[in-house]
């Protein structure tokens, strides 16, 4: 037997709401769904408007500080323009971390940091070349 689909990937936060307001007001994912597990995580499920898996935020203090590694893990969103989303971060006093870099394929991409250290990838893909117009 194997698995069916990716459901969910759940991030440990030291500060629930101030990555969640990160992720609804930078990124513009949607609350699915909040509550607290048996055990007493706060939990909070986020989308992307065209996306089924969420991303699970948990603040569980009883389990200790969260620290973050760098470079361990990220979240990789699509969007339809970097330059376009750069624009949006700087109406929010945001800016990349690193990029946007092309790569061989045409695919743009580029990172932005989350509160607590999470990395956020972005990524505008290749634009299909257009047929010639007829004439």
């Amino acid at each position: 037997m194997k698995v069916k689909k990716l459901l969910h990937t759940r991030y440990r936060l030291n500060d629930l709401e101030t990555s969640v307001k990160f992720y609804m007001d930078v990124l513009g994912l949607d609350e699915v769904r909040r509550h607290k597990s048996p055990r007493g995580s706060e939990l909070v499920f986020l989308k992307a408007p065209q996306s089924e898996e969420t991303i699970e935020l948990c603040h569980f203090p009883s389990s200790g500080p969260v620290q973050v590694q760098p470079d361990l893990t990220h979240l990789a969103f699509e969007v339809d323009s970097l330059e376009e989303f750069g624009q949006h971060l700087a109406k929010l006093g945001l800016k990349f971390s690193d990029g946007p870099t092309t790569s061989s394929s045409g695919t743009v991409f580029a990172f932005i940091d989350a509160p607590e250290g999470y990395e956020i990838e972005l990524i505008q893909t290749a634009k299909p070349a257009s047929a010639a117009p007829a004439g």
